[in-house]
């Protein structure tokens, strides 16, 4: 169902921006939408980071939710980091073991030590024992502070009576980028503990190198090896920063998501809720529900339906009331149309409140009748008490009317209980109303009441119960119906004092229900008489029975809309509120979210549904060129340390040029796809293939990978090549400062490719760990293979310069890198895990939104069938006060009455008709197929008003901004015959009508006829009363078209004068009828319109030959 225009809004985009504004929900006090900004700055504490790299949000209330929000989502990432803690203390334990001596007792006892500690601080972060507090402000530096000093213990424990500047440089970096990817703080202090970290190490490494060689030292090559040094943590700073941004990045994206997400909600539930408030105000909630329900079924099982659908329900043991204004012909006689549809708004909207206060479901109201009806839907036993009750309510808020005025009204109320048949008839304009011989005799009992009184039947005085004390009715002498069916009546006295019994065992009074509110009705008594007052539609409306917003739930609970569209008045106001909202939302949305591990595979963590799966591989990553660009800088920085390490090789210069080439080129290619304005059209498709395809990027990305890995193995072999003298482990030293002095460094080389490797976005773990595998048994078979020699002449030289035995530093590099490896891989895992979560959540928003806007879709469908399009809009846009009109005058507009006045004879509640319902469900398709008309271009311009039993009102030309057939010209720029064009189609309509109960007729055999009146004038059309909207015109054009109905003849339709005069001009035939007597008008000559003489001329030029015209053949 396509969404309508006229309540469409533009969809927020959820992608991440650099300005990111939202509109709360309207706030009723001021009747429009408050902005709150939500803005990205590209600024912030951290002077570390480029400026555009710099995010923050505005408030700052916002960013701190955000915060918590972050450090929540990393609480399991710092599990992460503690069992990256523990591999390392199981190498130390490993290593120390291999090589087992007396010496060797403290290294295993401090790794020991540090493992126990890991995996206490591991379950006490699981199963959250440790308070958050503690957890969220100390436990980072805690473990930053443990995991430093099992560096350094294992460092001066291992390596004290030999010591290299290269020694546990490469668990250094390790652990500096992994608190960037792990510890749940801010990128400022992450910075400055690494900084710290790296700063003591190469310090204490350089002292401890330097102390220990006085006599031997070469201060060239030691300068060297800490630039290196230097170089290797810069990397894994500047990686790790990168990642730290592109992780704070996604993380940011999805907490705008929620926060766009649950505004949207509240947005739309409370546009929806205003939407069901005035459905529901229109029509009870049991047919609403029903409507929605077929409206919702698939076209070809409503194609299937012998009949028009018929929204129809019996209930029986109701009491209705009517109530009728006397004196209105003076009243509104004494002031214009426009302040009489304000007095009555005032007053029949103080009616919908008594109704609501007395259990009343108000059906219709028809001029100057009000009626409705208590014990619909649902049963209630005293619902006659509360009928009476609701008159004598109704009585005296009339004298308000009185008193203003100045004019002799009154009410006069009639009461019958009795069953009744209520539902809608038609396909449009959807009005609530009852049919049964019950309604008629309610009818007749205020017709046959007095003014100032409270009439009721002998049906409704039996289920009082003695609860009113009342007094003959004598109906049957004003009113023949009455009469005719021997219908005792009564009039109520008004009661002195409270009901003895109550309502359903609580006392009543004619004071408000609401201790706190001002009464609607004052009893007081004066002199042994009744003295009532009605509080004016000025007093403040009754407090919302609705409770005070509740705490806020358990954020486990999972969240209703309804929930927190109840708390958006709040919202709107405070941002502090609003900020709670989404903070139970994202805790809601990780707890529910939780639920769901079991929609992937545990080893591969494919997800079972295949689309899911699809879905997933072709989401597009905006971040693919931020990772390509962090193996550029890993080369770049590789490059630099082997510059350091040997300048005068030459193959690190190739490699690097070549590679940076290529991953430059790898790296473009990425980023068309996310700037398609500034590359060429053809790369952008390429890319965006790539980004698409998932073989195609896993591709990709192994490529990068191999680039870096591959510059690292052939500068390894080209050093060999370099000391190829030393192949039988007997030849002289390597050259002083060449490569194969420090083999350690390659091994930490290879250690960045790992760290290139887990930066890669879009490309699964397993991927990753096909990718980590290459890497570490390439590295490892040129450490025991190729460099078998290098290792083993440098392990010599560290040998003899102490007694301490080591493990061969071509094993402990390679079980280094293993280490690494196992430990990117585990948290490969637990990225992808956050990737698919994060996308679970983005796929959770968007089918919030559908059910939202599709709720809303067919809430609007209801809406603007029960209402005109514009007048649903006016009532929609912001909460309106019962005081609050909807009016518009119209000059030129026509109306017209069609009723079937034989239908009352084939209307029988026999059981051979089911009560009557077989009836109306004719009747319903008469008027269906009425409404179908309406559907057609040439009738566009016609509006239909309501129903009133077996009469159809229509009118022409009441659209908003049009008064000729649809098109908006002024009047002062059309013709007398394109102003008055829709009165034509109003005419054209009349016929078809006509035509079309003919063909029900013939298919039916039945011989219903209609009796139609139309004129035009001016009008008056609005909507009574904000709280329970009617929408009707006004005015003596509409008086006139239904006393020419009410004064026709059958099969005829009967205009006034002028309205024959601008017909005839169309080429409509017409018979005099003559003068009738037309109360209130006196004598009007009236005409009957017999058909057209020849095809209607649109303004356009077109022509529609309509089933009724007699074509011109000559």
């Amino acid at each position: 169902m396509p969404r309508n225009r006229a309540f469409s809004e533009p969809e927020c985009s959820a992608e991440y921006s650099a300005d990111y504004s939202v509109s709360l929900p309207s706030d009723p006090e001021h009747g429009v939408g408050r902005t709150h900004e939500v803005t990205v700055r590209s600024s912030g504490p951290c002077l570390c980071l480029p400026r555009f790299m710099r995010l923050t949000f505005a408030p700052e209330s916002l960013e701190n939710l955000y915060q918590t929000y972050f450090r929540r989502q990393r609480h399991e990432t710092l599990l992460v980091l503690v069992v990256f803690a523990a591999l390392f203390d199981c190498y130390v334990l490993v290593m120390c073991a291999v090589v087992y001596a007396a010496d060797k007792l403290a290294p295993v006892l401090a790794a020991a030590a540090g493992l126990v500690a890991h995996v206490l601080l591991f379950v006490l972060c699981k199963y959250k024992l440790l308070p958050e507090r503690v957890a969220r402000r100390f436990l980072p530096y805690v473990l930053w502070v443990l995991i430093l000093a099992q560096i350094f213990c294992y460092l001066g424990l291992n390596f004290s009576r030999s010591p290299e500047a290269s020694d546990t440089v490469g668990w250094q970096a390790f652990f500096v980028f992994s608190f960037f990817i792990t510890l749940p703080l801010r990128l400022a202090p992450i910075v400055l503990i690494t900084a710290v970290s790296c700063g003591v190490h190469t310090l204490v490494l350089g002292v401890t190198v330097a102390q220990q060689r006085q006599d031997a030292l070469d201060e060239g090559t030691l300068l060297r090896q800490i630039l290196s040094n230097v170089a290797i943590y810069l990397c894994a700073i500047t990686v790790g920063t990168m990642s730290y941004y592109m992780a704070d990045r996604k993380h940011r994206k999805a907490f705008l998501e929620a926060r766009q997400s649950l505004e949207v909600k509240l947005n739309l539930e409370e546009q929806s809720q205003q939407q069901e408030r005035l459905m529901l105000s229109i029509l009870p909630k049991h047919v609403a529900d029903e409507m929605l329900k077929d409206m919702k079924k698939d076209p070809s099982q409503k194609e299937m339906q012998q009949f028009n659908t018929m929204y129809m329900y019996r209930h029986e043991n109701v009491s209705i009331l009517f109530a009728d204004i006397v004196g209105f012909t003076q009243l509104s006689s004494s002031c214009s149309a426009q302040e009489l549809v304000k007095l009555l708004n005032e007053l029949f909207a103080r009616f919908d409140k008594l109704a609501a206060k007395y259990h009343q479901l108000r059906i219709k109201i028809l001029g100057d009748c009000y009626y409705c009806i208590c014990g619909l839907p649902e049963y209630r036993e005293d619902h006659a008490v509360c009928s009476i009750m609701m008159g004598l309510a109704m009585v005296e808020a009339i004298s308000y009317v009185r008193e203003k005025t100045k004019t002799a009204v009154d009410m006069r109320v009639g009461v019958h209980s009795g069953t009744v048949l209520g539902g809608v008839l038609g396909q449009k304009r959807w009005q609530y109303d009852v049919w049964s011989t019950d309604v008629t005799v309610a009818n007749k009992m205020e017709a046959g009441g007095i003014p100032g009184r409270v009439h009721i039947s002998q049906s409704t005085m039996d289920c009082l119960k003695g609860e009113f004390e009342v007094e003959p009715g004598e109906g049957g002498s004003r009113c023949e119906y009455l009469k005719e069916k021997g219908i005792v009546t009564y009039l109520v006295v008004v009661p002195k004092q409270p009901l003895r019994n109550g309502i359903n065992g609580v006392k009543l009074s004619l004071t408000s229900s609401h201790g706190g509110s001002p009464p609607l009705v004052n009893t007081k008594e004066r002199n042994g008489s009744l003295s009532l007052a009605c509080a004016s539609p000025e007093e403040p409306e009754e407090p919302d029975a609705r409770a005070v917003n509740p705490s806020f739930p358990n954020p486990r609970r999972r969240l209703r809309l309804r929930d927190l569209a109840e708390r958006v008045i709040d919202a709107s106001q405070n941002e502090q509120e609003l900020n709670k909202l989404l903070n139970e939302a994202l805790l809601e949305r990780e707890s529910v979210q939780a639920l769901k591990g079991k929609s992937t595979f545990r080893l591969s963590m494919r997800f079972i549904d295949p689309e899911m799966e699809t879905r997933y591989s072709v989401e597009k990553e905006k971040q693919s060129g931020a990772a390509f660009s962090c193996s550029c800088v890993v080369l770049f920085f590789t490059a630099m340390v082997e510059v350091f390490i040997d300048p005068w090789l030459v193959a690190n210069y190739v490699t690097f040029v070549v590679g940076e080439i290529l991953l430059l080129i790898l790296t473009l290619c990425s980023l068309a796809a996310i700037f398609p304005r500034v590359f060429p059209k053809k790369l952008v498709a390429f890319s965006t293939w790539i980004d698409r395809t998932r073989w195609a990027r896993n591709t990709w990305a192994m490529a990068a990978i191999v680039i870096v890995t591959m510059a690292d193995i052939v500068d390894m072999l080209s050093c060999r090549q370099d000391h190829g003298g030393m192949g039988n482990g007997t030849a002289g030293p390597p050259r002083p400062g060449g490569c194969g002095e420090q083999p350690k460094y390659y091994s930490y080389i290879a250690l960045l490719a790992l760290v290139a490797t887990i930066m890669l976005v879009q490309v699964s773990h397993m991927v990753k760990l096909t990718l980590m595998v290459l890497i570490t048994g390439a590295a490892g078979a040129v450490n025991i293979y190729a460099w078998e020699h290098i290792f083993d002449q440098y392990d010599r030289r560290r040998g003899q310069q102490s007694t301490s035995s080591l493990v061969p530093s071509k094993y402990s590099m390679t079980a280094m890198i293993f280490i690494v490896m196992l430990s990117f891989y585990y948290f490969s895992r637990h990225v992808e895990k956050l990737a698919r979560t994060l996308f679970l959540w983005k796929i959770d928003v968007h089918d919030q939104k559908e059910r939202v806007y599709e709720m809303r879709r067919w809430n609007e469908a209801l809406v603007t069938n029960m209402l005109p399009e514009h007048v649903a809009r006016h009532f929609l846009g912001s909460k309106k006060r019962d005081e609050e009109l909807y009016s518009q005058s119209y000059d030129e507009i026509g109306v017209m009455f069609a009723s079937l006045p034989n239908f009352a004879d084939f209307y029988t509640e026999e059981s051979i008709n089911n009560g009557g319902i077989e009836c109306l469900r004719f009747l319903n398709e008469i008027i269906s197929d009425f409404d179908a008309l309406l559907d057609e271009p040439q009738f566009r311009c016609i509006t239909k008003i309501k129903t009133i039993g077996s009469t159809y009102m229509a009118a022409s030309g009441v659209t908003p901004d049009a008064n000729a057939n649809g098109y908006s010209a002024k009047k002062e720029t059309l013709s007398d015959k394109e102003r008055w064009q829709h009165l034509a189609d109003l005419a054209d309509f009349a016929l078809a009508m006509k035509v079309t109960l003919m063909n029900i007729n013939y298919q039916s055999f039945n011989n219903f006829m209609l009796r139609i009146g139309m004129n035009k004038g001016a009008v008056l059309a609005g909507v009574i009363g904000a709280r329970k909207p009617h929408y009707d015109i006004w005015g003596n054009t509409v008086n006139v078209a239904s006393r020419m109905e009410s004064t026709g003849v059958m099969g005829n339709i009967q205009v006034v004068e002028e309205t024959h005069l601008i017909l005839k001009e169309y080429g409509f035939r017409f018979v005099r009828r003559g003068a009738i007597y037309v109360k209130g008008k006196g004598e009007l000559l009236t005409f009957f319109l017999k058909g057209r003489e020849k095809q209607g001329s649109f303004v356009n030029g077109s022509s529609v030959t309509l089933p009724h015209q007699v074509v011109d053949s000559s």
